[in-house]
């Protein structure tokens, strides 16, 4: 019998009490006080659902956070509204904001969260950060008087291992990389020059770490997931793992069960994958409503065991089941009970590996 790990990603769909506590508080109906109060009882409750799965490994659901994207600058004073623009799908746009004056810096760090969720487990805690590349967008285009990109691109790197590093401090069961403008960028740059440019950012970060911390640094990447929509799953994973596989982090969390070609997915693991690190492969399609039975969960592991080693195969789901705070797509309860099959099928596949 195996020990498979097994992790969530990140977001849980908030609680309805909450997505009203979040409007009410933009109309000015609530104190801030309210809403923090508030938070801290959907990150509770989130965790003691996540701990009735059967999980051995929690994380605060991402409930207080705007969005897994925007965190660290929510409330800064310094942004203007025309960034980047992110096509989905379905024809739905997510914007980022845009730098207007420097310096760049941090106004929230992960670690408040992972700090919150430790207050109300005794299990492992893992915190979800987003990627140095993510935050590189906000620089616009056309520059900045006064603050060169290349100073902006110095205060990147030191905030991005700052955020890191903190939760590594807090003792973070370990830290996960939102990575997930991955396949993004081969979609708007298909000569791979912009993948490159971001796992080299990404990579200065990394490096800044010793080889025993970036074994508890890990990199997430999916097609994007809002609105049970994506915006680059028609981008093939063979041109982007090669690239993704360079980056210098221990764990990598892949969505998988959302794929098509699921068997040209591990080929291409098991070409790019190096010693050392471990492929968390998404069990569980957050897309879709159906909840996976244990038995599909186990027979996708059993599979993925023909193509990567056992001592490098985890399992995990595609992505955040609510990214972003609005996004109401999926039921709370469904997250769950996804989450429940992944853990129990996790369990089946060690049994017969």
């Amino acid at each position: 019998m195996a020990t498979i790990p097994t992790e969530p990603i990140g977001s849980i769909p908030r609680p309805a009490y909450l997505q009203q506590a979040m409007q009410a508080y933009t109309k000015a109906e609530i104190s801030s006080d309210d809403l923090s109060r508030l938070f801290s009882q959907a990150t509770r409750e989130t965790i003691i659902s996540l701990e009735g799965t059967g999980s051995p490994v929690i994380s605060d659901g991402e409930q207080s956070k705007p969005s897994f994207a925007t965190y660290p600058i929510h409330g800064l004073l310094n942004l203007g509204s025309r960034g980047v623009v992110i096509p989905f799908e379905d024809g739905h746009t997510r914007q980022l904001p845009v730098l207007t004056s420097g310096p760049f810096r941090y106004r929230n760090f992960a670690v408040d969260y992972l700090r919150e969720a430790r207050k109300h487990t005794a299990l492992p805690v893992k915190q979800a950060v987003i990627s140095a590349s993510a935050m590189s967008l906000l620089y616009p285009a056309s520059g900045i008087d006064g603050y060169p990109q290349s100073q902006f691109i110095s205060d990147l790197l030191d905030q991005a291992e700052a955020d890191i590093r903190k939760c590594l401090n807090e003792q973070a069961y370990n830290v996960q990389i939102d990575f997930t403008e991955a396949r993004l960028a081969l979609k708007l740059d298909p000569s791979q020059g912009l993948l490159q440019q971001f796992i080299s950012l990404n990579n200065q970060v990394l490096d800044r770490f010793t080889a025993g911390e970036r074994s508890r640094i890990g990199i997430h990447t999916c097609p994007g997931g809002d609105h049970d929509s994506t915006h680059s799953a028609d981008v093939p994973y063979s041109d982007l793992l090669p690239l993704f596989f360079q980056l210098n982090a221990g764990n990598f969390y892949l969505e998988y069960a959302g794929e098509k070609d699921k068997v040209s997915v591990l080929e291409s693991i098991r070409q790019n994958i190096r010693p050392g690190q471990r492929v968390f492969l998404g069990v569980t399609d957050v897309l879709n409503p159906r909840i996976e039975t244990p038995e599909e969960i186990r027979d996708l592991l059993l599979q993925a065991a023909e193509y990567i080693p056992l001592n490098q195969l985890g399992s995990t789901d595609d992505c955040g089941f609510s990214p972003f705070a609005d996004d109401i797509s999926t039921a709370r309860e469904i997250a769950f009970e996804k989450i429940r099959a992944r853990v129990e099928g996790t369990k089946l596949a060690g049994a017969k590996l």
